[in-house]
């Protein structure tokens, strides 16, 4: 009987770890996804805009940061359209103090035509 239950216990706690299991593999898979879509969005604009490295980077983490802005708002309950605005206006003016007045006045042309 001990040995049924012991089989029982160790079953329920392998179900558990598994469980915890898939939950971080979703969090790692929308850390690439976000990685990747940042990745995508900075090169376009590299080739458009001609930047150098340095100001690549900083487009980079810009992007980076609110993608998972994004998924950080899509997964909260009490979204509201303020909170949209306020994260689109973080993006907008730290890729304002990144890039020069033209590389700039060009990126809002892209993304008035997206």
């Amino acid at each position: 009987m001990k040995k049924v239950i012991t089989l029982c216990l160790f079953a329920f706690a392998l179900f558990l770890g598994s469980q915890s299991v898939v939950a971080q593999s979703s969090k790692l898979e929308i850390q690439k996804e976000i990685n990747a879509e940042a990745s995508t969005k900075t090169e376009a604009l590299r080739k458009q805009l001609k930047f150098g490295d340095d100001q690549r980077d900083e487009i980079y983490n810009a992007l980076k940061t609110y993608g998972q802005g994004k998924v950080a708002l899509a997964a909260s309950a009490t979204t509201n359209k303020e909170d949209e605005l306020k994260l689109e206006k973080q993006l907008d003016d730290k890729v304002k103090s990144v890039l020069t007045d033209e590389q700039y006045a060009q990126y809002k042309l892209i993304v008035a035509e997206n």
